[in-house]
C-alpha cells in the first residue's frame, strides 16, 4: 500500500504517494506472470461507483513514486467521460506540462469540444429515474478472485489472423480488431468448457461520435458510447470457424448506425434505468473494453514516452478484456485478460490462442538501454 497525501479542489483530487520497494519491473510483470495485486492501490477511489460522485471527486489523480520511475493513475467518473475523452484529457494534460516546462504559451493542438449533444424531442436533462432512494439502484460489486494477464499480439500475427478470418468468412470486410475479438471469444468459451447448448455472448463498448449523423467532433468531450452484443451457443461458436465468429462481431458493429443509436436512446428515455454490473448478463459473456486506437503512448509529460499502460479495478469480472495499442506503435495490440483461475489455466494451453499470441517485446531493447532488461 503506497503512503502519501492529497489535496482536493472542487470536483478533483490530487494525491502524491510513495510505493516503498516497488520498481518498474514489478509493475510490468514478467512474461507469463499475472499482473500484481498492488496495482489497485495506484488508483484512487478504488471500487467506487458513479453515484459516489455526489460526494466524492469526479476526477482523482494519484502520482506514485516508484524506486526507478513514477506511475500516474487517473480515476474518472464514467458519467462525465468515456474512454475517448479519457485519453483526450490525459494527452492534453501532458501537452500543457510540456509547454510549461519549455516556457511556451499553452495552446492545445486538440482543444476539447464542450457542445452537448442530446436526442431531440425530449428536451434537456436531468433525466428522472423511477427511483425514490439510492438504495434501489446503487450496487457495490465484489469481483471473485481473478487472474489478470497482459498478452501481446504482434502486427505480423494480427495480419495473418485477419487474413485467415476473411478467407474463412468469404466476406473480405473483417477487420483486425474483429478477428482478434472472434479469436478471444472462441478461446475463452472453449476454456470455460460449456455444454453445446449453453449460450455465450460477445459484448463490447462502441463509440458513437462518427456514427451519428451529423457526426460529433472527434474531440467531443463527454460520454458518447453504447454497448452492443451478439449471442450464440457454445456449440455453434466452436463447431464453426474463426471467420464465422468474426462475421457475427462484424455485423453488430456494422449495424450500429445513427438510427440504431437514436433508437437505443429513445427506448431509454421511455423507460430510464441505471446501468450496473448486475443489469448486464455477464454469465458466459466475453466483454471487450478500451480500444487499440486510443493514443495511450502519446502521454509524454516531458519525461519521455510512457513504458507501459495498466488499468485499475474498473468492474473487472470473469471474461473482461481491455485492448491497448502495442508500445512500439506498429499496429500490435496488448490485451488485458481477466478470467477465473481455472479458465486462465486452460487458456494458457489453448492451441488456437498460442498460435496467435506473441511473446512480449523486451523493454531494454525498445529503449536502447545498456542491456539491462526490466
Amino acid at each position: 500500500m503506497p503512503r502519501g497525501s492529497g489535496v482536493r479542489r472542487g470536483g478533483a483530487e490530487l494525491v502524491h504517494a510513495v510505493a516503498d520497494g516497488i520498481g518498474i519491473a514489478d509493475v510490468m510483470a514478467a512474461d507469463g506472470q499475472d499482473l500484481p495485486q498492488f496495482l489497485k492501490d495506484f488508483f484512487p477511489l478504488d471500487l467506487a461507483v458513479n453515484f459516489d460522485g455526489c460526494t466524492d471527486p469526479l476526477l482523482a489523480v494519484q502520482v506514485t513514486e516508484l524506486i526507478d520511475g513514477i506511475f500516474i493513475g487517473l480515476t474518472f467518473n464514467h458519467v462525465i467521460i468515456d474512454g475517448t475523452s479519457f485519453w483526450h484529457f490525459f494527452n492534453a494534460w501532458a501537452e500543457i506540462a510540456r509547454c510549461q516546462a519549455a516556457g511556451k504559451e499553452v495552446v492545445l493542438s486538440q482543444p476539447p469540444v464542450h457542445d452537448r449533444w442530446f436526442i431531440e424531442d425530449y428536451g434537456e436533462p436531468p433525466i428522472r429515474l423511477p427511483c425514490s432512494s439510492p438504495a434501489q439502484f446503487v450496487v457495490r460489486f465484489s469481483p471473485p478472485p481473478l487472474r489478470d494477464q497482459m498478452f501481446h499480439f504482434s502486427r505480423e500475427s494480427l495480419v495473418n489472423l485477419k487474413e485467415r478470418a476473411n478467407q474463412e468468412c468469404g466476406k473480405g470486410t473483417i477487420s483486425t480488431f474483429q478477428a482478434l475479438s472472434a479469436l478471444m471469444w472462441r478461446c475463452i468459451t472453449r476454456a470455460r468448457c460449456l455444454t453445446l447448448e449453453q449460450k455465450t455472448s460477445w459484448l463490447m463498448s462502441i463509440q458513437n461520435r462518427t456514427r451519428l449523423q451529423p457526426p460529433l467532433s472527434p474531440n467531443y468531450f463527454g460520454n458518447s458510447i453504447s454497448a452492443v452484443s451478439t449471442t450464440t451457443t457454445a456449440g455453434e461458436l466452436l463447431d464453426n470457424n474463426l471467420g464465422w465468429a468474426a462475421w457475427l462481431v462484424n455485423q453488430i458493429i456494422s449495424n450500429h448506425t445513427d438510427s440504431a443509436i437514436r433508437n437505443i436512446v429513445h427506448k431509454y428515455m421511455e423507460n430510464p434505468y441505471v446501468v450496473n454490473i448486475h443489469t448486464i448478463d455477464i454469465i458466459h459473456t466475453v466483454m471487450m473494453g478500451s480500444s487499440p486506437r486510443f493514443n495511450v503512448y502519446g502521454c509524454n509529460f516531458g519525461w519521455g514516452k510512457a513504458l507501459v499502460v495498466r488499468s485499475g479495478s474498473s468492474n473487472k469480472f470473469d471474461g473482461k478484456l481491455m485492448a491497448f495499442p502495442g508500445w512500439n506503435g506498429d499496429g500490435s495490440i496488448d490485451l488485458e485478460v481477466c478470467l477465473l483461475p481455472e479458465y486462465m489455466a486452460v487458456l494458457e494451453k489453448d492451441e488456437e490462442f498460442l498460435a496467435v499470441v506473441s511473446p512480449p517485446i523486451e523493454l531494454g531493447v525498445l529503449l536502447g538501454t545498456s542491456g539491462k532488461k526490466v
